[in-house]
């Protein structure tokens, strides 16, 4: 995981440095500094949060353009099953796939039928009894980074087990390098409701490289891909999936762990989250058996690169699931993916983000949290971001590492004109009687 990149961008020209996502990013990565937000790297999580909240539209998620699938010979969709959600009134998700084929892709692998395969082998590797519980699932990577920067204690409790994505990607690569192509002219992209996995398929964690070439999000070819499904006749669709509901109902919460038959949690948003892996890290929950995390609310319909109401594409999901139940619905394909080519566990360890570390130093740290301590006591307390960094206390930081100054504060600043403007009248009542005027 490479802690200096991140999927989200700042539009300089549209902040009016409102202070909107200051207050609402989880690991305080932003900060407000002559009228602008500033990113910090090494602190985001790609969780989006300030893309949702930011009304004048000035944070981006970077992803890849349809363009790029021209760059492959072979050219390969992975949706994610966010993606069903986005469409209410299609529940035939064979017309979605054929659409994403009509966009210029050569073949569609649904991400959910890897998700099918990553719950058994999860399933599997906890009934082991070798991984700390409660484990906490790796699925989502902006809480899989924000655990390594908050909470490093919680690490050796992550699922080592790839996402889905990855799975579903090496798998494809596979089974396509079986009809005689290289796997250099593969392209394997991801339609993605999330920015968080474009910086895990550059910079992934749990392992060395990631099988995913590029990372489209559902937003920027939902309009166009719409357009191609309203003009399809059923007789043009083509028979191309092959998961379950189960797999499916990943892009909600609950549908993970729901698929584990474990004792579990199931939570979503990233300040539940937060809350949860505090109440873990002070010993409690040790009953539970597996933490399913997911940073956006909903899940990942929820996601900041879909179009839909995340609330409305889950009902449109609970639909779905309604018309796969019924016998003959939905016709799927059956196609030998040979999961035991893939690697589904992590090959390199995950570590910590130092990035909230004060100084290498220990007597320097020391020192520095001494004088946090003492300006926090000083400050009002009252967290209104005013000053551009998040709480009082993340100014207290930003004074003590140099990057902003006491007089911030506009409640200090408002103390030392008045202690100033009562410094002058005092003085002035002491001018000599020659030049009072």
């Amino acid at each position: 995981m490479n802690k200096g990149y991140h999927s989200i961008e700042l539009i300089e020209k549209k902040c009016i440095g409102c202070t909107s996502c200051i207050k609402r990013c989880p690991t305080e990565a932003i900060r407000v500094r002559s009228g602008k937000a500033l990113i910090n790297h090494e602190r985001c999580i790609d969780c989006g949060m300030c893309i949702k909240v930011c009304e004048s539209h000035a944070k981006k998620a970077v992803t890849d353009s349809l363009a790029a699938i021209k760059n492959f010979k072979y050219k390969v969709a992975i949706p994610a099953p966010t993606l069903y959600g986005q469409f209410d009134k299609i529940f035939n998700v064979n017309i979605i796939l054929t659409g994403l084929k009509q966009l210029g892709f050569d073949e569609v692998f649904e991400v959910s039928r890897a998700a099918d395969l990553v719950t058994e082998y999860t399933v599997k590797l906890i009934s082991e009894g070798n991984l700390k519980k409660p484990v906490i699932s790796s699925a989502c990577p902006a809480v899989v980074k924000l655990i390594t920067i908050k909470y490093p204690a919680l690490i050796e409790n992550i699922l080592p087990v790839n996402a889905p994505v990855e799975i579903m990607a090496a798998l494809a690569k596979g089974y396509i390098a079986k009809k005689g192509i290289n796997k250099e002219d593969i392209g394997v992209f991801f339609i993605s409701p999330c920015a968080a996995k474009r910086t895990q398929c550059l910079y992934p964690f749990g392992l060395e490289k990631s099988e995913v070439d590029g990372v489209i999000s559902i937003a920027d070819i939902y309009i166009k891909l719409r357009s191609l499904i309203h003009s399809l006749n059923l007789k043009d669709t083509e028979v191309l999936a092959h998961s379950t509901f189960k797999g499916v109902s990943w892009a909600v919460t609950g549908g993970e762990s729901e698929g584990t038959k474990l004792d579990s949690i199931a939570v979503d948003g990233v300040e539940n989250v937060m809350n949860v892996l505090e109440e873990l890290e002070n010993g409690h929950l040790e009953e539970i058996e597996f933490i399913e995390g997911l940073a956006c609310t909903g899940g990942c319909v929820g996601g900041p690169l879909t179009v839909a109401n995340g609330f409305v594409a889950k009902n449109s999901l609970q639909k779905l699931k309604t018309f796969m139940k019924r016998d003959g619905a939905l016709k799927t394909r059956e196609i030998e993916l040979n999961p035991q080519s893939v690697n589904f566990e992590f090959t390199k360890p995950l570590h910590p983000q130092y990035s909230l570390m004060l100084d290498k130093d220990m007597g320097k740290a020391l020192e520095k949290l001494a004088k946090i301590k003492q300006l926090v006591k000083e400050l009002p307390g009252i967290d209104c971001g005013a000053c551009g960094s998040p709480t009082c206390e993340a100014l207290a930081q930003d004074i003590v590492n140099g990057g902003s100054n006491i007089e911030d504060c506009v409640f200090m600043l408002r103390s030392k004109v008045k202690d100033m403007a009562q410094a002058m009248v005092s003085l002035a009542s002491k001018l000599p009687q020659t030049i009072q005027g």
